[in-house]
């Protein structure tokens, strides 16, 4: 039985008489708890969505749609990490020319999408973007440098792209660099402290009150999926192997044969 098509617990619950007098309360109590935990547990938790078909696609292969959708949920998930980092850190897009939190975040956007320079980060790039931004002395808006410099390390580990075609060719060990190069940079962003002696940015939480670790949460997609398509890379010219003997044996033993 799938948990989609599970019978749902209902308070309504009847004791045989036959049951002891002394175990009936017992097992009302528990059906009465069962009954509440089935009511408090969600009912839908959303669905897998499938990206638009596009006639680019035909130019693709398995790898290379992997490493495209990789690409767009790693950056959707960098720009979701800004937000919340402006969030708890409002005094950042107040840094900017922006009128807001959501107008500082749309512009952040545009730079990521179009790879333009952002002017904070001095013309740097790639890592040593990443390395400017994290730095105890940087003066200007740390999330947006941080945000963008983490995607633009992200794309030149890509080859500089966010779409790839069968003429593409990645890197895997590059793509695995990425995921460590997040993973220092997360930890900088945890340890690392500016002149008065605060962190960098404000991030995960954790009191005797709250816990929330939604940003390492966040940060661990990102790292999965680059770690995950870097093992798939170094698995390609063997898999294209596998395929060709696959389908050499399927045409040649496994068809059926005439029975007429």
């Amino acid at each position: 039985m799938s948990l989609r098509t599970a019978p749902i617990l209902t308070s309504t619950f009847a004791v045989p008489p036959s049951f002891s007098p002394f175990l009936r309360p017992s097992l009302l109590l528990a059906a009465a708890a069962l009954a509440g935990c089935a009511s408090d547990a969600p009912t839908h938790k959303g669905e897998a969505q499938a990206a638009p078909m596009a006639a680019a696609e035909v130019g693709q292969s398995d790898a290379n749609r992997m490493a495209t959708l990789g690409m767009r949920d790693n950056i959707e998930s960098l720009l979701r990490l800004a937000d919340k980092l402006y969030r708890r850190n409002p005094a950042e897009w107040r840094k900017t020319s922006a009128v807001s939190r959501d107008a500082a975040l749309a512009q952040l956007r545009v730079a990521v999408d179009t790879r333009t320079p952002w002017p904070e980060l001095q013309g740097k790039r790639d890592i040593a973007a990443l390395s400017l931004a994290l730095g105890p002395d940087f003066k200007g808006d740390r999330v947006a440098a941080f945000i963008y410099a983490s995607a633009d390390m992200v794309v030149t580990a890509h080859g500089g792209k966010t779409s790839f075609y069968l003429t593409d060719s990645l890197d895997a060990q590059y793509i695995y660099n990425a995921a460590r190069n997040i993973e220092i940079a997360v930890w900088m962003l945890s340890n690392r402290r500016n002149a008065a002696g605060q962190p960098l940015l404000l991030a995960d939480e954790i009191t005797e009150r709250e816990r929330n670790l939604s940003f390492e949460r966040e940060f661990g997609k990102v790292i999965g999926r680059l770690d995950l398509l870097s093992s798939v890379l170094t698995e390609k010219y063997r898999r294209a192997v596998i395929t060709y003997v696959q389908n050499l044996l399927g045409g040649t033993f496994l068809q059926f044969l005439p029975v007429r």
